[in-house]
């Protein structure tokens, strides 16, 4: 195994206890547990290890999650659409705002979206009291949350020139 994946593997372990210990800090909103640390690590994992990395922490964060009742079944798509949506963003433009509206976006509007057939499918709701929209809101005000939060650590770290050598490190 090259010495650089075995760098983003334990970055990626951090980055998936981080949100699994951040979860402990969500709030309820109309029947959705907000963690909006999840997107902070969703947006870190992007720009510090790539897209198929951050898909993998939020899989197994949200997984990890559910196995210890700190989440619902709905921490699948309100994870993984952000990290992957934002993820790909980065990874084709380099550009950070982007890449937070990348998170928002694919949170909430994808992740969203997807949510209805969990709910319905797997978690027994009746689809007559889920619209199909339902999750879009509660999904949007946790990952506006973290991409603040991220926004902030990130551009803080480029304006000191700690990001690229963190990035670089990854890479070696």
């Amino acid at each position: 195994m090259k010495k650089s994946n075995v760098k983003k593997l334990a970055a990626a372990g951090l980055f998936c206890a981080v949100a699994v210990v951040g979860s402990l800090f969500s709030f309820p909103v109309f029947g959705s547990k907000c963690a909006p640390v999840q997107h902070m690590v969703n947006i870190l994992c992007a720009v510090l290890l790539g897209p198929w990395w951050g898909v993998g922490v939020a899989f197994a964060a949200s997984l990890i999650r559910n196995l210890l009742t700190l989440g619902s079944l709905m921490a699948f798509p309100g994870s993984m659409f952000g990290a992957l949506l934002c993820g790909i963003v980065y990874w084709k433009s380099k550009n950070l705002p982007a890449t937070l509206v990348g998170e928002v976006f694919g949170t909430s509007v994808l992740g969203g979206l997807c949510a209805y057939p969990v709910a319905i499918f797997l978690m027994g709701k009746s689809a007559a009291d889920v619209a199909f929209y339902a999750y879009i809101v509660p999904f949007l005000i946790s990952t506006v949350g973290g991409s603040i939060i991220a926004g902030v650590i990130i551009f803080t770290l480029q304006k000191l020139g700690a990001l690229k050598k963190m990035q670089a490190s990854l890479e070696k």
